[in-house]
């Protein structure tokens, strides 16, 4: 399999944003137990324009990250593995037993509870990490495997974007809602009229960024919407769309996730904090994306290609498929922000943190391990 130009470009980038968000995540935990845990915290929860940063990061920066986001499912749709609903069906269906089993995981131990609001914790992959993770293997890796696991990951954000809307929006200001669902009308009106000039919807983004901010739907889904109405063309790179994409992808990858991991990760382990992990919350977190995950991506695979929905891709084995299921358990960035949504208690949040850390770091060993002693056997 020949990988295309802008996948190997995509590709690249999320490697080493993956490996730079190791890096901020460990720094950030240091500083925050260190001697100035206090002066690094209070940086986070200094006000600018009536909110703390770490809520302009999360609300803010956040939503041209989902704007990304959008730009890269739109262009799987047009030209990657999504464009062909053959071989798209596999990643789409391993995405969707990646989904529905770690959060019914997560639902057996918090059934009936008002921690059940977090279901959809371990149902995210973190792209950048799975991919740094699965770059570390280097050359040995399947192409097929990289495209598989790149898709999985992306359709894995699609669903997640969905839960957002869906599961965690409270209450809703109509008023303001379709101010902002009219701008983005306005916007796609120019697209069919051939407008190509980013300005306007890069100015009708930040109101419909705004008035989505003050309506109860969280703010970031303005960034995916925004996506999809700006000129996707002939896909080329003189199109609005690629352009853009090409222009976020570095201030993406390389400042905006490191700055939210910065600031999320600025976890405090208090005396007897391993006392949390014996929690339904902290159970159904770790047990969703260490075992459901890898069981929803590999059953669901399993059944598809039994029952000819799709087949396996040229030199993919079920033991490939594992390894990317393993790997999907990094939820990481999608999970803690997830964490923000479903819970306004601090201990709640800081348990959940530390459980999605955890659970993180145990399916990037396990998923690096399990294809690394794979790789190397059939390299043998």
């Amino acid at each position: 399999m020949i990988l295309s130009r802008l996948f190997h470009v995509f590709f690249e980038s999320e490697k080493t944003s993956g490996i730079l968000l190791i890096l901020c995540t460990a720094i950030s935990l240091l500083l925050a137990n260190s001697v100035i845990g206090e002066s690094y915290s209070a940086i986070w929860l200094t006000q600018a324009g009536g909110h703390s940063i770490t809520h302009w990061i999360n609300d803010g920066l956040m939503a041209i990250f989902f704007l990304m986001i959008g730009l890269e499912l739109e262009r799987e749709i047009y030209y990657g593995e999504l464009s062909d609903l053959k071989n798209a069906r596999l990643p789409i269906i391993a995405a969707i037993g990646g989904v529905l089993i770690p959060a019914g995981i997560y639902l057996m131990f918090n059934w009936g509870t008002p921690l059940q609001k977090g279901a959809g914790i371990p149902t995210a992959t973190d792209i950048a990490f799975a991919i740094g993770i699965l770059s570390l293997l280097g050359k040995r890796v399947p192409a097929a495997l990289k495209v598989f696991l790149t898709a999985l990951a992306v359709i894995d954000d699609l669903i997640a974007i969905l839960i957002i809307a869906v599961f965690y929006t409270d209450h809703i200001l109509w008023s303001n809602l379709s101010i902002s669902l009219g701008i983005l009308l306005v916007l796609f009106i120019l697209n069919r009229l051939k407008i190509y000039n980013l300005i306007p919807y890069l100015i009708g983004g930040v109101f419909a960024w705004y008035y989505m901010l003050h309506s109860g739907v969280h703010a970031t889904i303005a960034g995916v919407l925004l996506a999809y109405v700006i000129p996707f063309g002939s896909g080329k790179p003189n199109s609005p769309s690629y352009i853009l994409q090409h222009s976020l992808h570095k201030p993406v990858s390389f400042i905006i996730i490191p700055l939210f991991a910065l600031a999320n990760t600025c976890i405090v382990f208090q005396p007897g904090w391993l006392s949390s992990f014996n929690s339904p919350e902290s159970w159904g977190i770790i047990g969703g994306l260490l075992i459901g995950k890898p069981v929803g991506i590999f059953l669901f695979s399993f059944i598809a290609v039994s029952i000819g929905l799709c087949s396996l891709p040229p030199r993919m084995k079920w033991k490939h498929i594992l390894g990317a299921g393993l790997l999907g358990g990094i939820g990481f960035t999608m999970s803690i922000f997830v964490t923000l949504l479903a819970f306004k208690d601090p201990v709640l949040i800081n348990t959940a943190k530390i459980s999605v850390l955890l659970a993180s770091l145990l399916a990037g060993l396990s998923g690096f391990t399990w294809l690394h002693l794979l790789l190397k056997k059939s390299k043998n």
